[in-house]
């Protein structure tokens, strides 16, 4: 029975979705101005890691994750390359796509834009301005009144005194309350703006979300996730606004991703430490930073280093070198099948346990190696479980010779291939020396060489 850690409650509960056989998720997404960093690939990894097993377990997910496509931000990027703000975000949009599939990230049910939602955007204002949460400044815009939501803080399990002291002010806020935060900013001359009962403006942040997510999902659902970062003051202010409207619990449920850190610092321009998704992707491939992101919890803080990703690399090449040679079965015993499954799903259905389900996958890898020589077909199994297991994690879903061989350009494969003839035949005439030479060779060249009773096989180092 699957157990997930609620943010809301700081607790695992048994997840019961609200529609039997059904879950509704809905995950905060980026602000279009810039490529994505890996703080960006966590929280998608993480969610697509979640989205992946919960449709491996037969529930028919819908998955929202949103875009905000009209911010501060945007407009400060497109006034400084004199460009629309349109411009941007449909550019931006692409390149998140890109660095996505790159990553083989599942693409959500639905991808909401901001700006295709101001409609309902204005709706729920409009209900809580009715509702007396609601109230236009003194300079026009519109802001929630924090003091009207009596179990604001909830989400963050902080008092209200602190969370106002640590609350920053901009000088042209006009205010009742350090707390209270814009839904509807009137737009400066220049800006995109929208028709709305309080004039023409764009919607604050935290609003969009809760507009979107109900739109597409109803007042209740499931899940709701996004990075740890957003617990306050985003998703507080979600909570805050969405149940002031409604009357009834927003999400059930609440995931956050921890942060990533880059040599054990938090990552930042100004530090000279911050890496795009494009960036990594030059020097690793894809599936070594997706192994990364799964080699600890979900809710876990995670270093990305050089050392941390030369680890990963290393324990995603032995995985796949316990599949090498060992084609699919036609099908697996039901008693191999339930041993291994059981145990993997028992680690993912406590609050999805990647690091514990990759430990099953390397318990797989030792038996699949003791079997390999002596008893092939069930090594044959062992492996096809390996498959099955690893790509519900999103891994091992190349051709491990393919793998192996990844960053190796196909015109230098011919003269290794023909070292390795040489070798062998060094070693059937007994010329020991010149084998070892020629395997030192290889080495010098960044190819491993791994003899076994079918022949050599060689893989880059």
């Amino acid at each position: 029975m699957l157990q997930i850690y609620n943010s809301l409650t700081r607790q695992k509960q048994l997840f019961k979705p609200i529609r039997p056989g059904k879950v509704q998720m809905y995950v905060c997404g980026n602000t279009v101005y810039d490529y994505c960093h890996i703080g960006h690939a966590r929280s998608m990894l993480s969610f697509d890691m979640v989205y992946r097993y919960l449709c491996s377990k037969g529930y028919e997910v819908t998955y929202v994750r949103n875009i905000t496509d009209i911010d501060d931000k945007i407009i400060q990027r497109a006034n400084q390359n004199d460009e629309s703000f349109t411009a941007v975000t449909e550019r931006f949009i692409k390149a998140q796509n890109e660095d996505a599939d790159a990553l083989d990230i599942l693409r959500p049910n639905y991808e909401p834009k901001a700006t295709e939602h101001i409609d309902d955007i204005i709706n729920l204002i409009q209900k809580l301005m009715a509702k007396g949460f609601a109230y236009v400044g003194t300079t026009g815009d519109v802001y929630y009144d924090v003091s009207q939501f009596k179990t604001y803080g909830k989400l963050s399990q902080q008092a209200v005194e602190k969370l106002r002291t640590g609350v920053r002010i901009e000088v042209n806020e006009a205010k009742d309350d350090p707390l209270d935060f814009v839904l509807w900013k009137l737009a400066k001359p220049g800006e995109p703006s929208w028709q709305s009962p309080w004039g023409e403006g764009r919607p604050g942040w935290h609003i969009e979300c809760s507009a979107m997510s109900m739109a597409l999902l109803g007042e209740n659902f499931d899940i709701h996730g996004g990075g740890g970062d957003l617990i306050f003051p985003h998703h507080e202010n979600e909570v805050a606004q969405s149940e002031a409207a409604t009357g009834c619990q927003f999400a059930n449920v609440w995931m956050h991703a921890g942060l990533v850190q880059v040599n054990k610092e938090k990552m930042s321009k100004s530090l000279g430490n911050f890496f795009t998704i494009r960036d990594v992707l030059a020097k690793y491939p894809a599936e070594v930073i997706r192994y990364l992101m799964l080699s600890s919890h979900y809710r876990s803080p995670i270093n990305y280093s050089e050392d941390t990703m030369e680890q990963a690399q290393a324990a995603l090449t032995r995985l796949y070198t316990a599949l090498r040679g060992l084609p699919r079965t036609k099908q697996v015993d039901a008693d191999v099948k339930n041993a291994w499954r059981q145990q993997f799903n028992a680690a993912m259905d406590d609050d999805f346990n990647t690091p514990v389900a990759l430990a099953v996958l390397f318990e797989l890898v030792r038996d699949i190696n003791r079997l390999r020589d002596h008893q092939p077909e069930a090594a044959m199994q062992m492996a096809d479980e390996l498959r099955y297991c690893a790509g519900i994690l999103g891994l091992l879903q190349q051709d491990p010779e393919a793998y192996l061989r990844l960053g190796i350009a196909q015109t230098e494969i011919e003269p290794i291939e023909q070292l390795i003839a040489e070798r062998q035949q060094a070693r059937q005439l007994k010329d020991w020396a010149k084998a070892d030479l020629i395997r030192k060779q290889l080495t010098e060249m960044g190819i491993d060489l791994e003899d076994g009773p079918q022949g050599t096989t060689w893989r880059r180092i």
